[in-house]
């Protein structure tokens, strides 16, 4: 719990180094190009697609952490300007090294797909930028038998399995016009892979796409 405790102080003051960084570089180009058209958050639907950067540990007993990186496809329906629900869809992959083993692996491919549904909540927000929360919850398979011709467990990999998976973190949106932002979010990454629950910082950075009817103010 205190390592959760660490991790969430971090991600909140990188949220709040980023929108303060983000409010100053686009408010300086904004006074250098002319005021952007209107930005009122009143979308019904918002897409994005981003890169993802985590680290992980691919086995129980393994000391060696690794990085995965891949992409993020993330859909919400805003019921408000305020709260929305989100499906999320992640694929990731990395190399992990292995226990010392007879079998001439010292590297191995691993790599996840997730699929997660929550909810998002707005924040503080302007014409520049936007600052929200998000709680997603779902189910991660990892594939960790991509060494050849041996069984994962034999270099202390986790069999492939399916386990469940939970996202705990913000975002800041940097607006390009009213409908298109660039995003950064941090988040705290919680799995069951093994006989723990352990957590994980991860990152996403991409684009968004905002779209749909008004909402309700």
């Amino acid at each position: 719990m205190m390592a959760i405790s660490k991790m969430r102080k971090f991600v909140i003051g990188s949220l709040g180094a980023m929108v303060l960084l983000a409010g100053a570089g686009v408010a300086s180009a904004q006074g250098k190009l002319g005021a952007a058209a209107p930005v009122t958050y009143t979308n019904k639907w918002e897409g994005y697609l981003g890169f993802t950067l985590n680290n992980f540990q691919a086995g129980q007993n393994l000391t060696s952490h690794m990085n995965l990186g891949g992409i993020e496809v993330e859909g919400t329906r805003w019921l408000n300007q305020r709260w929305g629900v989100a499906a999320d869809g992640r694929m990731d992959a990395g190399t992990t090294p292995v226990t010392p083993n007879p079998y001439d692996n010292a590297r191995v491919l691993v790599y996840r797909e997730t699929f997660m549904g929550g909810v998002q909540m707005r924040g503080p927000r302007n014409q520049y930028a936007a600052l929200g929360l998000q709680a997603l919850a779902g189910a991660s398979h990892g594939t960790f038998s991509q060494g050849p011709n041996v069984a994962p467990e034999l270099v202390g990999l986790y069999t492939d399995r399916t386990k469940p998976m939970f996202s705990l973190g913000g975002n800041v949106d940097v607006n390009l016009s009213a409908r298109m932002a660039i995003r950064l979010a941090p988040a705290i990454i919680l799995e069951h892979y093994g006989n723990e629950t352990r957590e994980w910082f991860g990152l996403s950075g991409g684009v968004v796409y905002r779209f749909g009817q008004k909402t309700h103010r």
